[in-house]
């Protein structure tokens, strides 16, 4: 049977009307980069804040690394690191005293402390400018200076929300290599993203909106789930076009890439393609081709908040 790391029943909490986080489950295994998926507001924030005993849930039950949550919050403390979605550290330190300041909040023994500054700096590309103040480093640094920081006390356990979004691909990319290797090492990771290359890297997501789940599974298992069918549509009016589609019952959504349409088809269409291209010659419009496509993630998040959409 897989160890989890982190066990949620049911969990819900409420902001006076607002219904941040309704009803989740989640079981998340051990040793697994695991990603929260939605856009501002679906709960990504409000749920890792309760899964780490910082915000005390309306109703349900927590469990992590196999603490009860948010009563045993203080006991689960050195277990796991967290790293906020905005930088948290001190512009005015340098880079090592950022570090410093984080191990004695951990109170590591000195001559540990000492060892794994110097680990975290080489790991994370630090040790060239330990001396500088951390206002000097670009954003791409300070979110490694930020990872290195939560990663220091070698927790089982890294709660990461939206660590990247000001980043750049190139160091975003090496973030991401970073959090692999700490995941060979054993550590367990939950990240929440809106981006959809990053969430293709999660072993395994959830998709959030408005405060539901609404889809789940790793991403393979959720572009062969997908409630919908893809149809590709090229054609020299693609604006006309994608306009005309989306006033038709059976079109979700369309999505123009470049001079292409990314056409959503309601499931029920046994020939989506021919739906799709009979309307557009129906129309009097521009068709040069029309395909059926594999399933982006994009298409998954789309087809999975699609009702939480129509429903505003």
């Amino acid at each position: 049977m897989t160890e989890l790391a982190i066990h949620a029943r049911n969990l819900c909490k409420d902001f006076g009307q607002v219904k941040a986080v309704q009803s989740l489950n989640l079981e998340i295994p051990r040793s697994r980069i695991y990603g929260f998926l939605g856009p501002n507001g679906s709960g990504k924030t409000t749920a890792i804040r309760m899964l780490c005993g910082l915000l005390t849930p309306t109703s349900g039950d927590i469990n992590v690394l196999g603490y009860s949550i948010p009563d045993e919050a203080e006991a689960l403390r050195l277990k796991v690191g967290y790293m906020t979605q905005s930088f948290s550290l001190f512009d005015d330190l340098t880079i090592e005293e950022n570090l410093q300041f984080i191990a004695d909040i951990y109170t590591l023994d000195r001559k540990f402390k000492r060892h794994r500054i110097g680990l975290s700096a080489e790991r994370y590309k630090l040790t060239s400018f330990l001396k500088k103040r951390a206002s000097e480093i670009s954003g791409g640094e300070k979110q490694r200076l930020a990872l290195a920081a939560a990663t220091l006390h070698n927790p089982e356990l890294l709660f990461l929300d939206e660590p990247t979004s000001s980043v750049d691909p190139v160091n975003r990319r090496i973030f991401w290599e970073a959090l692999f290797d700490l995941v060979d090492e054993g550590t367990t990771i939950l990240v929440s993203t809106h981006y959809m290359e990053e969430a293709e890297r999660c072993h395994a997501l959830a998709i959030l909106d408005k405060g539901l789940l609404m889809a789940e599974g790793s991403p393979a298992e959720l572009r062969e789930r997908i409630d919908a069918s893809i149809v590709t549509v090229e054609s020299d009016q693609p604006r006309q076009v994608g306009k005309m589609l989306e006033q038709l019952s059976f079109v979700h959504s369309s999505t123009q890439v470049g001079q292409l349409l990314r056409v959503m088809v309601a499931i029920d269409q046994a020939t989506p393609e021919k739906a799709v291209s009979d309307a557009i010659k129906q129309a009097g419009l521009s068709l040069i081709h029309c395909n059926i496509a594999r399933p982006g993630l994009e298409d998954v998040f789309v087809a999975a908040t699609r009702t939480q959409v129509d429903t505003l």
